[in-house]
């Protein structure tokens, strides 16, 4: 049986994290492959995405180097909404056989139930929780007791692409926090300057 992981989110920008979740994926749930989804209309974003063309390349320059990893655009490629549900669904359609593997860090895993369809997504994936050092306990929603789940190892990576933003607005240097790839495509192509 296919083990195939499924790695969302608005990579806007990637870092290394993620980077680093998407790798402690493929080699601690002996993935046979991973697809990374760069979001198209996220629903639950209230700020405005940096264009779904620049995420998409910055995402196959962060993930490209990864073994069995394929940068897949479909989301961004679909029409209204992005849902992860309809992703795992196509998914499932294409390879009925295929086991999947929903990768996610600790900071979402918290509203997972405030989902689209999050009941019909437990029945599709196991879901994978990567620890987040800025995730208390004590603001954690228990997932309900149908969820599978596997808690994925990660050292302590404090990095979001908030926190990544802010410093680019403010013109600081972001080498370490970003592949190198993803830093200089920033740089050539102006994002997430200020005004």
């Amino acid at each position: 049986m296919t083990r195939l992981g499924v790695f969302g989110g608005a990579f806007d920008p990637p870092h290394v994290a993620h980077v680093a979740l998407a790798r402690a994926g493929l080699e601690q749930l002996a993935l046979d492959e991973l697809r990374v989804f760069p979001t198209g209309k996220a629903w639950h974003k209230s700020r405005g995405l940096t264009p779904a063309a620049d995420r998409l390349a910055m995402a196959r320059l962060a993930f490209g180097g990864l073994p069995r990893t394929v940068v897949d655009d479909r989301e961004q490629r679909r029409s209204g909404p992005t849902y992860t549900v309809d992703t795992l669904a196509e998914l499932q359609a294409e390879q009925p056989q295929a086991q999947l593997f929903l990768l996610m860090g600790e900071d979402q895993a918290l509203w997972f139930t405030r989902w689209h369809d999050w009941q019909r997504i437990l029945g599709l994936a196991t879901l994978c929780i990567a620890a987040r050092p800025d995730v208390r306990p004590a603001d954690a929603a228990p997932l309900p007791p149908q969820a599978r789940t596997v808690s994925l190892q990660l050292p302590a990576m404090p990095e979001s692409a908030t926190d990544v933003r802010q410093r680019l607005g403010r013109g600081d240097d972001v080498s370490g926090l970003v592949p190198p790839g993803v830093a200089r495509y920033i740089d050539s192509h102006h994002l997430y300057r200020s005004a």
